[in-house]
């Protein structure tokens, strides 16, 4: 698993139009990033529970208080120019002490989609933010 972390890491680093973004509510950064899930090499997939496909996004997401990564509730939907929306599903990665929050998204065609995430750390209120994000299936 730690090899998942460590290339997911590489990914954002290494591909600029995948750059990793953040958004500050306070102390609470959240640091989010899209990408096709073709990048990923299969063993790394594989232990994240992800399926690999020239037709399939992923969505990260991890909150760190204060500079410390820690548990917290994701939520949030797409949205395409058409104005119709799906529910992402997020799942909790635990990896050496980092947590990430996973969700698959189709990627049917080049697009421009509307991201809203919802994101909560412990009882404090949650905090919701919006991006727009080009993302295209692998030829």
């Amino acid at each position: 698993m730690s090899r998942f972390a460590s290339l997911l890491l590489c990914l954002l680093v290494a591909l600029p139009a995948f750059a990793e973004r953040k958004q500050s509510f306070g102390d609470l950064d959240v640091h989010y990033s899209v990408f096709n899930s073709s990048f990923l090499q299969p063993d790394i997939a594989a232990a994240a529970g992800l399926t690999r496909s020239k037709t399939g996004g992923v969505v990260n997401v991890s909150a760190l208080r204060a500079g410390k990564p820690g548990p917290a509730q994701v939520t949030g939907q797409i949205k395409n120019l058409l104005g119709q929306t799906s529910t992402l599903t997020f799942r909790q990665v635990l990896e050496s002490g980092a947590v990430y929050y996973l969700a698959e998204f189709p990627l049917r065609e080049r697009e421009i989609l509307t991201f809203t995430l919802n994101v909560q750390v412990g009882d404090a209120a949650p905090h919701s933010f919006t991006f727009n994000q080009e993302v295209f299936p692998d030829p």
